[in-house]
């Protein structure tokens, strides 16, 4: 008997969609049974570390920090595509250069508008 070259690919998608669904679907029996749902006041308040909470849970939060975020993991991953070149850059062609010049110029291209913008002021 002979199978279709891509029935381990079927097999494969199948248990990949089966395992995580039988998971869910077990967590909520469990929780089903052992942890049912008894909803009141305090179960329902917005929890503040034992403090009892007092005024509106909404605060507006300075989008700023996560942009600082973002710029240092930019920055930051920069670093690790760097440090393969940097290793054998004397065994590298010369076009291997001209890539990494490239892309050092796009990631300095990316700072300057950043700093442009004025997204690296802290205020």
């Amino acid at each position: 008997m002979r199978t279709h070259p891509y029935a381990f690919l079927g097999l494969y998608a199948a248990v990949a969609i089966a395992l995580p669904l039988g998971m869910v679907g077990a967590v909520r029996l469990w929780f089903f049974f052992f942890q049912p749902l008894k909803p009141n006041r305090e179960k329902n308040s917005t929890y503040e570390c034992g403090v009892v909470p007092t005024g509106d849970s909404w605060i507006q939060f300075k989008a700023h920090y996560y942009l600082y975020g973002l710029l240092f993991l930019i920055f930051d991953v920069e670093i690790l595509f760097l440090l393969p070149f940097a290793v054998a850059f004397t065994t590298l062609p010369p076009g291997a250069l001209a890539a990494v010049l490239v892309f050092i110029l796009l990631l300095a291209e990316g700072l300057v508008w950043a700093w442009h913008r004025g997204h690296l002021e802290w205020t």
